[in-house]
């Protein structure tokens, strides 16, 4: 079993119903366990589209799925839920976003699968509810968690 992070949000309709709701479906995959869910937090939608504001939060999983087995379990949860990725602008509005944030210590580089999360050392909305599961936790090639929210919050 690997530990892996997942981020969750959801800015269309009943957020956390979605939110809760989609927990309660990750922890009935097979070969996934859900060991800890953060608090969530509701927070600015981030690029160009003018939209709802974002409950966000993460979850600790163990798994016996590969990295990519566990996105396509990801995205097909997603679509279960009415996300369209097909449709409507790339950093548009969404019933549920889930995202790879990490998988192990492993670093993958691929055209549809990026670990750890490429702008995950960047967001306050990831690293707020990852810190709170898991402040030591190294992510590979930027450093520990509340590192990185500690140079978010000075400004560095």
């Amino acid at each position: 079993m690997v530990k892996a992070f997942v981020g969750l949000g959801s800015n269309l309709g009943e957020r956390e119903v979605t939110l809760r709701a989609a927990i309660g479906r990750l922890r009935g995959l097979p070969d996934v366990e859900v060991i800890q869910v953060s608090s969530f937090r509701d927070t600015e939608p981030v690029g160009p589209v003018d939209q709802p504001r974002f409950l966000n939060g993460a979850v600790e999983l163990e798994t016996g799925l590969t990295p990519r087995a566990l996105l396509g379990a990801l995205l097909e949860l997603e679509r279960a839920f009415g996300r369209d990725r097909s449709a409507g602008p790339l950093h548009g509005p969404r019933t549920l976003d889930l995202d790879l944030l990490l998988y192990g210590a492993e670093t993958i580089d691929e055209p549809l699968l990026n670990v750890p999360h490429p702008r995950l050392h960047e967001r306050r909305f990831v690293l707020e509810p990852l810190a709170e599961l898991a402040p030591d936790l190294e992510v590979p090639g930027q450093g520990p968690v509340q590192t990185l929210l500690a140079r978010l919050d000075s400004g560095a």
